[in-house]
């Protein structure tokens, strides 16, 4: 079956790219969170941001899934909790183990976890998402091993906060099939490693949400998708052209965001399995996370 086929694609992309131990720990002493001075370091730092809520509480259980170089687990380690990285496969995160960027690791195929039910506080899945040949598969089994919620982030769908352009795509394809991919250019869009890149929405969770009859959920929009090769060793300066260049360009679509003419290039998303309490949620809104509230089931107990 072609998931299979895509799977089996993933787990060999790393090894053609870094074929031995040598290449994978070079990787490393060269890596954009070597430095964190770095225009990359800068640009991931967007992404791990969206966590410091949750990482407030110290020594909570936390499993990264499709954290193929263990940096992941090493943010959430650095900020007093503790962290399993798992991949589907763990070559990288052997030497990562090594190296002393993660302290557990696991092989794990995201649509089948090993793990029991509640396993861990929370479940991480960081630009990983849109990689899964069955991307509904890989979230409930997530949920299933969270006992407090799950983070997803991954590349927004903006077609369903932008209903112009919908409605555009709609008026053209009515005209002829397909007519309307030639403004939605990416609407099926695919990477090189073999996927289909599956990005996301606040509604997408809230249904999610709601069908477990799930308490809350929460959204963060950022603007993080600069990244190019070389960022790593370019500083994240005003003085650095780079960087000014990308700098202005993030502030403008950041402006453009929060009066919502625009949706933001990435979503944050926190499905949790029990209420926050009110300083959690307190921390989230601070932080820039809208809070939706999901209604009971009236049917259910």
């Amino acid at each position: 079956m072609f998931h299979k086929e895509s799977y089996e694609l993933h787990e060999k992309w790393y090894n053609e790219k870094f074929p031995t131990p040598e290449a994978k720990s070079d990787y490393f002493k060269k890596s954009r969170y070597e430095d964190s001075s770095s225009i990359g370091s800068w640009l991931q730092s967007l992404f791990f941001d969206c966590l410091n809520p949750l990482l407030k509480n110290k020594d909570q259980q936390w499993l990264t899934v499709g954290d193929a170089y263990g940096f992941d687990a090493r943010y959430i380690l650095k900020n007093g909790n503790k962290a399993t990285a798992s991949d589907l496969n763990t070559d990288f995160l052997s030497i990562a183990h090594q190296e002393g960027i993660v302290n557990d690791f696991r092989s794990e195929n995201a649509e089948k976890l090993s793990f029991t039910d509640d396993s861990y506080d929370f479940v991480l899945c960081k630009e990983s998402y849109h990689h899964f040949p069955r991307p509904y598969s890989a979230l409930y089994e997530m949920i299933r091993v969270s006992k407090k919620g799950i983070v997803v982030i991954e590349p927004q769908d903006p077609i369903s906060k932008m209903p112009l352009l919908l409605f555009m795509v709609n008026s053209l394809n009515a005209i002829k099939n397909n007519l309307g991919s030639s403004i939605w250019k990416n609407r099926f869009s695919y990477e090189p490693v073999g996927n289909f890149v599956y990005k996301v929405s606040e509604r997408e969770f809230e249904k999610f949400a709601a069908g477990l009859n799930l308490p809350v959920v929460a959204f963060k929009k950022i603007n993080p998708n600069f990244y190019f090769s070389g960022a790593e060793a370019l500083e994240a300066n005003m003085k650095n052209k780079k960087f000014r260049s990308i700098y202005l360009k993030k502030s403008f679509l950041d402006v453009l965001l929060k009066l919502k003419i625009i949706p933001g290039q990435v979503l944050s998303a926190i499905v949790f399995k029990e209420s926050p309490d009110e300083k959690q949620l307190t921390d989230l809104k601070n932080d820039g996370y809208k809070i939706v509230n999901i209604p009971k089931n009236p049917y259910i107990n």
